[in-house]
């Protein structure tokens, strides 16, 4: 008899409807590579009155119990989003001994530990590909291909949106309002970005590449977390003067003196490094290992049939082991506890961009203030004239732990001549 695995989708929409047609437009293929072929034996919406012509022959139903309850189905499919009741949808699936595949972000992120270790304790898979880069293979990779390395660093542009926007600032001298705008109504940014401009979704992709990269669970709290919202246009210009593109990254850092360090921020990124070639909706995931050295995954991070690909990876993956009966092959490899790196403690350059009276000695002045907090300045941008009386000074320091740059700003804004600190952005790859 013909091999076939029965599989339950949880959505129909964007993301799920790729995943039908994927399954369906490229059904001879699975099979010819998986030895079995994969059936969709239901399909839960949120409504039965809703018409759906482009499901009309799958069996859709609105009750999930149904799903539980259906022994010939072997994975259950989550692509609903957000966490309730998504999660409680998984953790029942799991305990009901089927397989589980998500795109997830969220969910995984908050309750990866618990999801996994009920499919630990039941015997089967719990596989999340999608959940962060979209299309991009990643987390596998990092479970399979780069296991043999130890990970000392791992970096990614993971949010179309705010790639979009920054390309766009950069590429059209425009202002934050105006690419945020023309990002809303090309459907790139929510009606409400504020996940995105935030950093939030960024931040819950970090929090998931670094446990999976430093075998160490890290969660959403431990993810220092800062957006794009105060990058103008100034400091696109000044990052170009300095040879320089601004990026919002993902950034994760293993250091056997200070612990895992993981944070989201905007960075000013030098132009030879791979990831500053990275524009408009695209992302791109660096990882830096001791025995690959330097590797890159490009591609795209999100759309219907890119996130679809990686979902349809996954189940392919889970169908495998339902076939062998040989499950957890990509288990959960968070099996060490190693310390978070306090933000303060942190070490990076720093661009910080001053207004200032436009009076001799003042450069001077703010030179000494910054050696006063151990901060050594490696250049400095002459003044520019601002308005009347007033100038810009623009400086990046050396490397310096955080700390010791807050106290540098606050110091700086007690001084007469300084007007305002108007911004301040981490420097990054610059090999100190």
């Amino acid at each position: 008899m013909k091999k076939e695995i029965k599989i339950a989708i949880l959505g129909a929409g964007t993301v799920g409807g790729g995943t039908v047609k994927v399954l369906r437009d490229n059904a001879e293929v699975i099979e010819k590579r998986l030895g079995a072929g994969i059936v969709i034996k239901k399909i839960l919406v949120r409504s039965l009155k809703k018409e759906r012509s482009e499901l009309k022959e799958f069996s859709l139903t609105d009750d999930f119990a149904e799903i539980l309850r259906d022994e010939e189905i072997s994975v259950v499919v989550e692509l609903m989003g957000g966490v309730d009741p998504a999660k409680d949808y998984m953790l029942q699936a799991l305990r009901a001994k089927k397989s589980v595949v998500t795109a997830n972000k969220d969910a995984v992120a908050a309750f990866g530990k618990e999801l996994f270790a009920a499919a630990e304790e039941n015997g089967v898979d719990f596989l999340f590909e999608a959940s962060v880069g979209g299309g991009i293979p990643i987390i596998a990779p990092l479970k399979t291909s780069l296991a043999a390395n130890k990970i000392t660093e791992i970096m990614g542009i993971v949010n179309g949106t705010t790639n979009y926007m920054l390309t766009k600032m950069s590429d059209d001298n425009a202002d934050y309002a105006e690419v945020l705008s023309e990002a809303q109504r090309k459907g790139y940014a929510e009606a409400d970005p504020t996940a995105d401009v935030e950093g939030l979704d960024a931040a819950r992709k970090a929090a998931i590449l670094a446990s999976i990269a430093f075998n160490t669970r890290v969660s959403l709290d431990d993810v220092f977390v800062e957006g794009i919202t105060k990058i103008t246009a100034a400091d696109i210009d000044y990052a170009k003067e300095l040879g320089f593109a601004v990026k919002l990254l993902a950034i994760g850092k293993n250091s056997p003196e200070y612990g895992i360090d993981v944070r989201v921020h905007p960075v000013f990124l030098p132009q030879s490094h791979p990831l500053a070639a990275v524009n408009g909706v695209f992302n791109a995931i660096f990882v830096r290992g001791d025995a690959i050295g330097k590797a890159m995954f490009y591609g795209p991070g999100a759309g219907a049939f890119p996130t679809a690909s990686a979902v349809v990876s996954d189940i392919m993956e889970a169908a495998r082991d339902h076939l062998t009966q040989n499950f957890g092959r990509l288990h959960c490899t968070c099996y060490e506890s190693k310390k978070i790196c306090p933000i303060e403690e942190t070490v990076s350059s720093y661009y910080v961009r001053l207004l200032v009276s436009d009076k001799p000695g003042v450069l001077g002045t703010i030179a000494t203030t910054f050696g006063h907090s151990e901060v050594s300045l490696k250049s400095v941008i002459q003044t520019r004239k601002a308005s009347a009386g007033l100038a810009e000074i623009v400086a990046v320091t050396h490397a310096v732990k955080h700390k010791n740059i807050l106290e540098a700003l606050d110091n700086l804004r007690s001084l007469t001549t300084v007007k305002e600190v108007q911004n301040t952005i981490r420097v990054e790859n610059t090999d100190e």
